[in-house]
């Protein structure tokens, strides 16, 4: 392939990685300032407190798209702050079973208030028909990506 027949620009993957970058980085900036949570951390949070159950690191890493060391970290950092505890499976050893604790759980509440006036924010930058086409073209790219992991 010529050089100047790709363009980068156009590539769907690249538009979407800059895409996100710029939307979670914006975020990261409000809840790191006002909670001094990194991204790992704040998806770590966010996915135990959306699901109201307790869930498993390898639960987490999966639900979040994050390795397990990124989720091992965020997850003592958490434990650390009381937001956070574990619990060993009785049946294999090998598996903790992690959930908020009740300051974990508030932290949670404000957090999904700060998430709310952001998604607000991000609403007024592109309108409502943006939004909209958005959301739809983001609902056809996880069908599809639901339809490739299908056995």
């Amino acid at each position: 392939m010529a050089r100047d027949e790709f363009e980068l620009e156009s590539f769907l993957p690249y538009r979407l990685n800059r895409a996100a970058e710029f939307i979670a980085l914006r975020f990261a900036a409000q809840y790191k300032a006002r909670y001094q949570l990194s991204r790992p951390e704040w998806r770590t949070l966010a996915a135990l407190g959306s699901s109201g159950r307790s869930m498993t690191a390898t639960e987490i890493g999966a639900h979040s798209t994050m390795h397990k060391t990124k989720v091992s970290r965020a997850v003592f950092s958490l434990e650390q702050r009381r937001w956070l505890k574990r619990e060993e499976d009785g049946r294999d050893r090998r598996f903790e079973h992690l959930a908020l604790t009740p300051a974990g759980e508030q932290a949670y509440k404000e957090l999904i208030k700060l998430a709310s006036r952001y998604q607000a924010e991000l609403l007024s930058m592109l309108g409502t028909e943006d939004m909209k086409a958005l959301s739809a073209g983001l609902r056809a790219v996880e069908r599809a990506m639901r339809k490739s992991v299908a056995p």
